[in-house]
């Protein structure tokens, strides 16, 4: 479930320290949520587009430069989630409320092999269209839920929001029902929150439902008002929840986790049985030597242990310790040069390894070491 533009700032549960600890956050639901899942100390996007989460969440595989769905490697032959589930015998779905191929969703499903597509067209009522965007969150995700239960199982499905998106606006009937706050962003945000609780309502009442894995997480992030996400991480910092109704999943690991690190780690819990290759690593492992990447039009951020390295592209420009200085003020570039030797091995190896992969159309092996 890829919620539209929700940063980690507006979940109040993932941010029990700010404002003295006082903070409520915009997500009630979420809240509770995240109480019954399993997350991680530092999860973040591995872009700032919503035209970058798709591959990375399904396919494990970042956008670097520009948009992997633009790029002259989108024709490559690639693996996803969906694709590798589907030979185990499990029907696929994707779900987005908007106009049927709004954002090169369709295309990119269809390059993912997910087997059907369900958008604006499939809902087929323009009653409870937004007027801009598509079909409003709450009545989209109980067509979702309804859809669903006629799937045989095991089934994968992905589900895009959308309401929570500019103009910022709310169902007439839901006007003055949720908290404001300081940024536009939020009092949609309350409203995606009340259509999600809404959904695992209906949801929980299915026979498919104590048999699900479900994975929440953002686009990317958006928009800030705390200082604490005015900077680099803030910008990409999302929640990344895994929520398993049936079982015990719960808790919170010390470690960095992206969005690329969903496929491999939702296969592991399955204990997938078959090689292939993603860019990502088992979040579920006790490995703590990962590292995270993002990437803004080609300039790079990578996260290795309590460090953050910033490059443009060409060369590196801001090494942070954030563990100490979660507010970014003070560049150790030019005062730890074992950190910044070893912070720059790994980025180059990484993006090296990624246009090799995509130049020979590598893409059938094991998760990447």
């Amino acid at each position: 479930m890829i919620i539209e533009s929700l940063g980690k700032e507006h979940v109040g549960a993932l941010n029990r320290d700010l404002a003295n600890g006082t903070y409520k956050g915009y997500t009630p639901f979420i809240d509770s949520l995240v109480e019954n899942s399993y997350t991680f100390t530092h999860t973040y996007a591995n872009g700032r587009k919503s035209i970058d989460a798709l591959p990375s969440i399904i396919s494990g595989i970042p956008s670097i430069r520009e948009p992997f769905v633009l790029s002259a490697y989108s024709g490559n032959k690639t693996t996803s989630i969906a694709k590798l589930l589907a030979d185990k015998g499990y029907e696929t779905a994707f779900f987005h409320g908007a106009p049927n191929g709004s954002m090169g969703f369709s295309s990119y499903t269809k390059l993912a092999g997910i087997e059907h597509y369900y958008g604006k067209t499939e809902y087929n009522n323009d009653a409870d269209f937004d007027g801009i965007w598509g079909i409003w969150d709450e009545p989209f995700m109980q067509f979702m839920a309804k859809t669903i239960n006629t799937f045989h199982q095991p089934f994968f499905t992905a589900f895009f929001s959308l309401s929570s998106h500019h103009p910022f606006k709310v169902p007439a009937k839901y006007v003055g029902k949720f908290p404001r706050g300081p940024l536009e962003v939020q009092e949609p945000m309350g409203y995606t929150d009340t259509a999600l609780r809404k959904f695992f309502e209906t949801a929980s009442r299915m026979p498919w439902f104590k048999q699900t894995l479900f994975v929440l997480c953002a686009d990317h992030a958006t928009v800030s008002y705390f200082p604490e996400y005015q900077t680099i991480p803030g910008a990409f910092s999302i929640p990344i929840l895994f929520y398993y109704p049936g079982g015990n999943l719960k808790g919170k690991a010390d470690k960095l986790v992206q969005q690329i690190d969903i496929m491999p780690s939702v296969l592991s819990y399955l204990h997938y049985d078959k090689p292939y290759f993603a860019f990502g690593f088992n979040a579920f492992s006790p490995q703590t030597d990962n590292f995270v990447i993002n990437n803004n039009d080609g300039t790079f951020s990578l996260y290795h242990g309590d460090y953050l390295l910033l490059n443009d592209g060409q060369v590196s420009t801001a090494l942070y310790n954030l563990k100490e200085d979660r507010l970014t003020k003070h560049n150790l570039i030019k005062d730890e040069p074992i950190v910044l030797a070893k912070m720059e091995t790994y980025l180059n190896a990484f993006i090296q390894q990624y246009n090799n992969r995509m130049i020979q159309d590598e893409l059938t092996y094991h998760p990447i070491k």
